[in-house]
């Protein structure tokens, strides 16, 4: 009898397959390392750099009666920025395997349909908890209740909350490019999905690194609104394909969103900005008010909001072709008639009249039996 063994059943240690098995126990662990590093004074310098956020900086008011903490942005925010993408991976982790992987055996879903959880459950659950946190910082500093803010002290230095916010915005979609190898994602998706990180990564921190903060706070939280419509509409769309009016109400917050955000922009880098623009104050100490940068960054605005609105129209004429195809009944196709052939009545052989069998013999000729 033979017996087979089971070779390679662990794949090999640091090849691909094991880091995509235990990529989440591999962050956690260099996670821990960086921590432990405050327990030693010679490396507590360099692991203060990734965890705790840099660049402070103390103003006081003119009488001297009161201190103020404020923060800016540097190179050293490049650490603090792995750290919190190391975090952010593992809190996918977890919401994937205690949440959505039980909402999938639950439901029983086709392969396309359980990427298409996957993808919505973890960016639904970031957007909520992005536009709530995004909110308290706008109610605590009430930007909106003084929008003139937007350019009357810029440039202007920034509290924690503000700061810390952006940091976790950029190491969450930065965390997002290595979860698309992590998560297998499938190949149709890898360009549509690259395509949004990579845009979300590029105007948070250009707003960042520009010292737009305020202006991309008030245009980020609408925006994460209208996207945790979309995902928490497709949510309830897969659990049951009745439920498609969280659409609609995406649709119209998508349209007034997008107007929002042109309108506010065009004020701003347009009109505000321009009022308070100083040419002797130097690019290099943190001025980007200046002509040549409030252009670029208008003119990206304004073609990021064309192209949403030109991916919105399809998208929206798509699903219309498909309704309209489905109201209109397919045509039923009439049976051809055949012509009828006329049926030939039974000949026999006869010759004569006198029937005749194969080969010319006659019948034989029954006699009746006599009374």
């Amino acid at each position: 009898m033979k017996i087979r063994i089971a070779m390679f059943a662990n794949p090999a240690v640091l090849s691909c397959e094991f880091v995509i098995q235990n990529h989440a126990d591999i962050a956690i662990f260099l996670v821990i390392c960086l921590l432990l590093g405050f327990t030693f004074e010679v490396s507590a310098k360099y692991a203060i750099i990734f965890i705790a956020v840099q660049y402070s900086v103390t103003c006081t008011t003119d009488d001297n009666s009161k201190q103020f903490l404020f923060y800016e942005s540097g190179p050293k925010d490049i650490a603090t920025i792995f750290f919190y993408m190391l975090i952010a991976i593992n809190l996918h982790a977890v919401i994937q395997k205690y949440i959505l992987d039980k909402i999938n055996r639950y439901l029983h879903l086709s392969k396309t349909k359980h990427s298409k959880l996957n993808e919505s459950g973890q960016l639904a659950i970031f957007y909520l908890f992005s536009c709530i946190w995004g909110a308290t910082i706008l109610i605590a500093e009430e930007f909106t209740i003084n929008p003139i803010s937007l350019w009357k002290y810029y440039p202007r230095s920034y509290i924690f909350q503000v700061k810390f916010f952006y940091i976790c915005q950029i190491a969450y979609w930065l965390h997002a490019l290595p979860e698309l190898y992590f998560q297998k994602a499938r190949k149709e998706d890898i360009l549509r999905q690259l395509c949004y990180i990579c845009l979300y990564v590029i105007h948070i921190s250009g707003a960042y690194i520009l010292n737009f903060q305020h202006l991309g706070l008030i245009l980020m939280i609408p925006h994460y609104l209208v996207e945790f419509s979309f995902h928490a509409s497709r949510l309830f769309y897969l659990s049951d394909k009745n439920k498609q009016k969280g659409f609609t109400v995406w649709a119209l917050l998508f349209i007034m969103v997008r107007l929002f955000t042109l309108t506010l922009s065009v004020l701003t880098f347009g009109f505000g900005l321009a009022r308070v623009e100083n040419p002797g104050f130097p690019i290099a100490e943190g001025n980007c008010g200046v002509l040549p940068v409030r252009i670029g960054c208008l003119s990206v605005v304004c073609l990021t909001q064309v192209w949403m609105m030109w991916k919105f129209i399809n998208f929206q004429l798509k699903k219309w072709r498909e309704h309209v195809k489905k109201q209109i009944p397919p045509k039923k196709i009439a049976p051809r008639k055949n012509k009828r052939t006329k049926k030939k009545p039974y000949r026999a052989n006869s010759v004569n009249g006198a029937a005749k069998l194969k080969g010319g013999q006659s019948p034989r000729i029954r006699k009746s039996k006599p009374v």
